[in-house]
């Protein structure tokens, strides 16, 4: 969990920045090279490229394109024969925004998994679509909650949680005894039920089918297990388990996600749901951990702490203020630019901004130096939004007290 959430952040971060970075030709270069592939040949196709670059109309933008190809070309030899194990993306052009102003940069990427084409593109936008699709959740699981009233199915997909469907059951408002038999109204009841549960096993198949890796069925009492035994859904989609919850509603979808651990416990909300109910039990107990950023800090500084818990949906930053006349340094945590230069002014003298950092990326840094493991969480969870709501999105477990 650790080291995959940290280079799923630091990817989804990279992404925005080059996401955000546009040519004023078709002068930004991308280029992938896969997993072991020889450099020679993508050195070589850049040779080539590069001869064709002459061809090119427009003087500014054959040159800048000319550059950026010399610059990637050189910069491939760092490499040696082949390619790193998980390959490689390497970006590279103008990225200035003044017309009038040259700025060659180059961009490589390290991709999580491993790069599966050899590409060369040439566009106005960094070619990012083999990248993105790494940062999708491939598994997904089917969840559904029902009771003789009611049942809702929802799925479960990394760290989102999304309602699919909601139903409601007849069975037993509409049917009056009246002057039938006892047997007779038994019969009714027993098809209205059956009617029921084959209106949950169409949805399901409507959703679930060649869809999700397996389905879990939870509620209360037994309707649940007769709807199980009945099995009205499509053979192909698999049930991983039966589990009991209290409701039939979100609330129950969540409780299915509690009770489900071992059987979905790869999916990356199920894991941030383990550490931050770990992490709230420590803190409420006065246990092997803390949180805020000064008291975390503190813990990382001193390798007092054994794991960093921040938040992605943590916006603050860190400054860094140096006095022009003292030299004197020192930091502050910020949430605006307007709360910057408030501070500023209420230090007073010939201070100015030498740096700002993400506060995440901050904290993450001084997990890295000191060696401690590194947990981002996601807020798009339940214990995700709560570990931001409640903690400042900012905690760490403890060695010790």
């Amino acid at each position: 969990m650790a080291e995959h959430s940290k280079e799923k952040y630091e990817l989804k971060k990279e992404l925005a920045r080059l996401r955000e970075m546009k040519g004023s030709g078709t002068e930004l270069i991308s280029v992938y090279i896969p997993s072991r592939q020889p450099v020679h040949e993508m050195s070589n196709k850049l040779r080539e490229e590069s001869g064709q670059a002459s061809n090119i109309k427009s003087k500014s933008t054959r040159k800048n394109v000319g550059d950026a190809l010399e610059r990637i070309i050189h910069h491939l030899k760092t490499y040696g024969n082949v390619a790193p194990e998980s390959g490689v993306a390497i970006f590279c052009g103008n990225v200035s925004d003044n017309p009038a102003k040259t700025d060659i940069e180059l961009f490589t990427v390290f991709p999580p998994q491993p790069v599966a084409i050899s590409l060369y593109r040439c566009d106005s936008r960094f070619f990012l679509e083999p990248l993105e699709r790494m940062m999708e959740v491939t598994e997904s699981y089917g969840l559904v909650v029902l009771d003789g009233r009611e049942c809702t199915l929802a799925e479960l997909k990394g760290t989102t949680v999304r309602v699919l469907h909601r139903l409601n059951s007849t069975a037993h408002a509409k049917i009056r005894k009246g002057g039938q038999s006892a047997r007779r109204y038994e019969r009714l009841i027993e098809e209205s039920i059956e009617l029921y549960y084959k209106r949950v096993g169409e949805a399901m198949d409507r959703y679930f089918v060649n869809t999700v890796k397996g389905v879990i069925v939870g509620g209360p009492g037994p309707t649940k297990d007769n709807f199980v035994k009945m099995s009205p859904f499509n053979y192909q989609i698999k049930l991983l388990g039966v589990v009991d919850t209290g409701y039939t509603d979100e609330y129950g979808i969540r409780e299915v996600m509690a009770k489900s651990g071992d059987i979905i416990s790869e999916q990356d909300a199920i894991k941030e749901r383990i550490i931050i109910e770990r992490f709230i039990k420590e803190v409420v107990s006065g246990g092997l951990a803390t949180y805020g950023e000064n008291e975390v800090r503190k813990a990382l500084e001193t390798k007092q702490a054994s794991a960093l818990l921040v938040s992605e949906g943590v916006t603050y930053k860190r400054a860094k203020l140096v006095d022009t006349t003292s030299r004197e340094v020192q930091f502050v945590t910020t949430k605006s630019p307007f709360d910057l230069q408030e501070k500023i002014k209420g230090i007073g003298g010939t201070v100015r901004v030498e740096s700002e950092t993400p506060l995440v990326d901050d904290l993450i840094d001084l997990a890295e130096r000191q060696g401690i493991e590194i947990n981002v969480i996601s807020a798009d969870t339940a214990e995700g939004a709560q570990f931001l709501g409640s903690f400042y999105g900012i905690g760490a477990f403890l060695r010790y007290r």
